[in-house]
């Protein structure tokens, strides 16, 4: 549930860019759905750790800007997924149709983690035994692997450009 608030914070932050970087239409309504559905899922995960007695990260996204990954971790330990900073910059220094390509390229990876880490968590023995773990993870799964898919449509319609991620 930690790992996993870090790893949404930092797709917020991103999506939450799009409307100062120039995106197009139809990336600022994806951008505002993944908002809405993954601070929903900051929140539900906060709760799970509060009832279980566990401490909430903050679900800020300052640490987002160094190595994507958790305070404390070095680069090897980075979460999967996880934007570098070289990626992170790269990112906040396009616009327009550039930032459209970039995110959504780097959100299809972004999403991917997000993948790998619930397969981790169901192969995990004795893991994601209660209903909340279950159904979180289960949604995760359903919902970033429907969001892929749609991302992928949306970059191959894109014109070629020059810059490519």
């Amino acid at each position: 549930m930690t790992g996993m608030i870090h790893h949404h914070a930092q797709a917020v932050l991103i999506a939450g860019w799009s409307v100062s970087h120039g995106a197009s239409e139809s990336i600022r309504l994806l951008t505002e759905r993944i908002v809405v559905g993954q601070n929903d899922e900051i929140a539900l995960m906060s709760r799970w750790l509060r009832d279980h007695n566990k401490a909430v990260p903050e679900a800020d996204t300052a640490y987002t800007h160094s190595m994507g990954s958790m305070p404390g971790m070095d680069q090897s330990m980075m979460m999967p997924g996880m934007l570098s900073a070289e990626q992170l910059a790269q990112l906040d220094s396009s616009r327009g149709p550039d930032f459209d390509r970039y995110f959504l390229t780097f959100m299809i990876q972004h999403h991917k983690g997000a993948i790998t880490m619930v397969d981790k968590l169901f192969g995990t023995e004795g893991a994601a035994q209660d209903e909340t773990t279950f159904r979180l993870a289960s949604d995760i799964y359903a919902d970033q692997t429907t969001e892929i898919h749609r991302m992928q449509l949306m970059l191959d319609a894109l014109p070629s450009g020059e810059h490519r991620p």
